[in-house]
């Protein structure tokens, strides 16, 4: 085989943090070619011995000073073999923080990145990306993580070790900070440390700190140190305490490890701190009367919602409704291209108005369109009809709540337009709150509306919990304690101030201002605040005080540099990232011009900057230049999409791009997604178990892929014949590679040599010319050199099933990459097709409307429908429109498909 091959078990030590921590993978690769029984016995045998590469130490240690969190990773390996090894290191962390450092020690030498403007870093290494020489640092991982990953080559007998920084405000949420590291080592090592120190000079009202996995052994190694203003936590286990029995390798350590902690807060003006010529003012009074609410809960009904997220959605609903004080005023307004309301106004929250309400919500059924304008125009109608009608109390808080997972595709369509209409309708008289559900929601859309009118936005991940996560978003809102909160600090000796006037401020939240001071030597000044209560208008003043550096920070081990300018500088990057979205056409470029700045100035890599760290030279390879990426919200999403197929070792940031997405699953169907034109098309394919279909043929390329059937085990009761693939034969003749992939196993064969990977196991095999990433029985990511991305998905069905088998999906990444003349049942897409779709009219159901297509000089009868992707989601899929073409795709397909039929997995006729 020609090349070097490398079969990689993915192992290591995974530390997944929720809010102030990082997740941690390092991982060898074996550079020893081995043969397809030799890469099986491989996988095996490192599951049970000794690894080559010895990950013998893992420190997470946190620094907290006044909630800004200080984060920093160090881990190192030793290659224990007598040939040079891939070390991979990966760091999970929170996508709110800032990388601020990182570096590679090897043999003395270190290889520290360097932070630069975006674009100048992307432009100067374009060649190397454009190559694939160069990888992306960072990717989305999660639904809060982003994850730093970046592997070297290290010689026989050296070592490696690996430091990562990162910095973060910590957010008070339902009244406490949390920090919550997922502890996954996979493996004994010996120096394991999780140390956190924390110092609050308002002092610690109470903090927790607990493993999910410690048993009544480790639980005294949790040592827990709290005072007054500073606690100490660590858990540093020996390998001997990390062993499930003694002598075995297995370790028990394996799941969460949380701190959760609050602050005193005595007085009502908050907590102010002036250190160095900065100060940060904390801002959450105590026992405050919650203020009514009005909410109008704006609901998508939309055939996209069909399923599973209509049944959370209206579980979820029912909860809030209890929820909901007596004093508040509520009102449902549900839409697809059919605006729908529960009444016409707001009601007040009586035990029976909601027990009304929930009868209404029981009742939301599916269909139609997404008409996010019209539903959002009709709850301002409401509100604001109300609000002159002198239905509220002047003090109350108004707000509508909207939840959608698409995009608006009826009544206004154009999103800009959209913002702008929300925001002249409200004008500033209530909030804005969105709910994206799902990864087909336009997320940006709403984050940015949302931000424009004195709310937030908040993704609803597609998951069993989704109901747990509406209601706790709206616990987070429900109770309302002030509102127009404006903080004021002399002009004349503030500047360079934060955002200081609030909409709101919730129970269990925090408002958190800082400033710059004109006068370094300045030691007090006046500070007030003001904003309306529940029956009275609350005012207070105060003097702001400094204190000696020593006096308010005696405890310097707690301390990290000058943390106050850097959480002023942290606190005012990531609102000027802000208004360089929300603001006009000059506040836009002034946001941008000065986030860069102080981004470069401070060391942050922010989604202006990157930190571009160089590879040491190797035999085998110049030195490599990477890019670590802060990413956007829109890359995290589009990343998202993708991450089944995204090898987890590297991810180029630079790639990830809204193109055509191609595939084949279930029984079977095609799909040809076309993002240009914000549309799918979609056919099936009947036929007999066992035939052999051309899928892409591209001569020009070398490249083929043929698909065999399969049925049911036996025919099921009503009679109906299903079919699915269940074998997959892809070829590329210029590299000389043939694989064959069953729902048992993978078959790799190069230049007549062969090796077998498992659907039950993850691994990957790396070679000169292709790259094989499997994810335990979920997917196959094949990555042909300088040519096209495959993912194969495996779909595992009950082995009990009467009649259900297990089978695959086939999907194509960077399909641009083919040739014009590509073919096939699928590859004839992937160039683009041209329709048109007119005559929209009622079908046999009624959520399924009828049109005429068309389309290669053909009109044809087609219907809305549905078919699952699972490109996103491996497990559950994701619901996609689409317009169906009937008769095995006569029409739209070139020929007939008894055309595509092949004669063998690997045959062209």
């Amino acid at each position: 085989m020609s090349g070097v091959w490398t079969v990689l078990l993915l192992w290591g030590v995974v530390f997944v943090p929720a809010l102030s921590h990082g997740a941690l993978v390092i991982s060898g690769e074996d550079s020893t070619p081995q043969r397809s029984d030799g890469a099986t016995r491989l996988l095996k045998k490192r599951s049970t011995d000794n690894m080559e590469v010895e990950v013998y130490s893992v420190k997470v240690a946190c620094k907290v000073a006044s909630r800004f969190a200080h984060t920093v990773i160090t881990s190192s390996a030793l290659n224990k073999a007598n040939s040079s090894q891939e070390v991979f290191f990966e760091v999970d962390l929170p996508k709110t923080a800032f990388i601020t450092n990182f570096s590679m020690e090897i043999e003395g030498q270190t290889y520290t990145g360097e932070v630069k403007e975006k674009e100048k870093a992307k432009k100067q290494y374009q060649k190397a990306v454009s190559t694939g020489q160069t990888a992306g640092l960072v990717k989305a991982s999660g639904r809060k993580m982003e994850k730093f990953s970046v592997s070297v080559n290290i010689a026989a007998n050296s070592n490696v070790t690996f430091i990562l920084t990162y910095e973060e405000l910590l957010q008070r949420k339902l009244g406490q900070y949390e920090i919550m590291t997922q502890v996954k080592p996979k493996q004994l090592v010996q120096h394991f440390e999780i140390v956190a120190d924390i110092y609050e000079p308002q002092g610690i009202a109470f903090l927790d700190a607990y493993g999910t996995f410690i048993s009544n052994e480790l639980l005294p190694l949790v040592e827990k140190t709290v005072t007054d203003k500073k606690a100490h936590i660590s858990f540093c286990p020996t390998m001997d305490q990390q062993r499930k029995c003694p002598g075995c390798d297995g370790t028990l350590i394996d799941g969460d490890f949380v701190i959760k902690y609050d602050v005193n807060r005595a007085e009502t003006l908050g907590d102010i701190q002036i250190v160095n010529g900065y100060f940060v003012h904390f801002f959450a009074p105590p026992d405050l009367p919650r203020v009514p609410k009005n909410v109008v809960f704006v609901i998508d009904r939309s055939g996209s919602m069909s399923g599973n997220k209509m049944h959370q959605t209206r579980e979820a609903m029912l909860t809030i409704l209890n929820d909901l004080h007596e004093d508040d005023y509520f009102g449902i307004v549900t839409f697809d291209h059919h605006i729908s309301t529960w009444k016409g106004s707001l009601t007040k929250a009586t035990t029976g108005n909601v027990s009304e309400a929930k009868g209404f919500v029981k009742g939301i059924q599916h269909s139609g369109y997404t008409d996010i304008n019209g539903a959002l125009m009709k709850a301002v109608d409401i509100m604001m009809k109300d609000k002159q009608a002198n239905k509220f109390t002047e003090r109350s808080v108004s707000m509508i709540i909207l939840l959608t997972d698409g995009m608006p595709n009826s009544g206004v369509s154009s999103t800009p337009q959209i913002q702008e209409n929300v925001r002249d309708a409200m004008g500033g008289n209530m909030s804005l709150f969105c709910l994206g559900f799902g990864n087909d929601v336009d997320y940006s859309f709403l984050d940015v509306m949302s931000r424009q009118n004195q709310g937030l936005a908040r993704r609803i991940y597609e998951a069993s919990d989704a109901t747990v996560q509406l209601q706790g978003f709206y616990e987070e809102v429900a109770s309302p304690l002030l509102s127009e909160v404006d903080l004021h600090y002399p002009d004349n000796l503030v500047n360079s101030l934060t955002t200081s006037h609030y909409k709101q401020l919730f129970n269990g939240s925090e408002i958190v201002v800082a400033g710059r001071l004109t006068d370094n030597s300045l030691d007090n000044f006046l500070v007030e605040v003001f904003a309306k209560g529940f029956e009275e208008d609350f005012i207070v003043k105060g003097q702001a005080s400094a204190q000696e550096w020593d006096i308010l920070y005696p405890e310097q081990e707690y301390i990290f540099g000058d943390f106050t300018e850097r959480l002023w500088a942290y606190l005012t990057i990531q609102q000027l990232l802000s208004k360089k979205e929300t603001g006009t056409a000059e506040e836009k470029g002034n946001a941008t011009a000065q986030a860069l700045e102080m981004s470069l100035q401070y060391s942050f890599v922010t989604p202006l900057t990157s930190m571009v760290v160089t590879k040491p030279k190797t035999e085998e390879e110049q030195e490599e230049p990477l890019i670590a990426d802060k990413l956007t919200e829109d890359e995290r999403q589009k990343a998202q999409r993708l991450g089944h197929f995204v090898p987890q070792t590297v991810s180029n940031t630079y790639r990830v791009q809204s193109r055509p997405t191609y595939f084949v699953d279930g029984d079977p169907h095609f799909m040809i997604e076309l993002p240009e034109q914000e549309d799918a098309l979609c056919f099936n394919i009947d036929d007999r178990p066992g035939t052999i279909f051309n899928l892409v043929r591209d001569q020009l390329a070398g490249v083929l892929v043929n698909g065999q059937t399969i049925g049911d085990k036996k025919v099921a009761p009503d009679g109906k014949v299903n079919t699915y693939f269940g074998r997959f034969g892809i070829v590329h003749q210029g590299l000389g590679v043939r694989l064959e992939v069953t729902t048992h196993d993978i078959t790799v064969s190069q230049n007549g040599k062969q090796a077998k990977l498992f659907w039950s196991d993850t691994a990957s095999l790396k070679g000169a010319n292709l790259d094989l990433q499997v994810t335990k029985d979920r997917s196959l990511t094949v990555t042909l050199r300088d040519s096209v991305r495959f993912v194969v998905i495996l779909h595992k069905v009950w082995k009990q099933h009467p009649y259900h088998q297990d089978y695959l999906g086939f999907y194509t990444l960077d399909s641009h990459l083919l040739s014009r003349s590509v073919h096939g049942l699928l590859g004839q897409f992937y160039h683009g097709v041209q329709f048109e779709v007119r005559d929209m009219r009622p079908g046999e159901e009624p959520e399924k409307p009828d049109a005429t297509m068309l389309v290669k000089g053909q009109e044809l009868t087609v219907t809305r429908g549905w078919q699952r992707d699972f490109s996103w989601d491996v497990k559950n899929g994701e619901n996609v429109p689409c317009w169906f073409i009937h008769s095995n795709g006569n029409g739209l397909i070139d020929g007939n498909h008894t055309d595509y039929i092949m004669s063998g997995l690997f045959k062209t006729v």
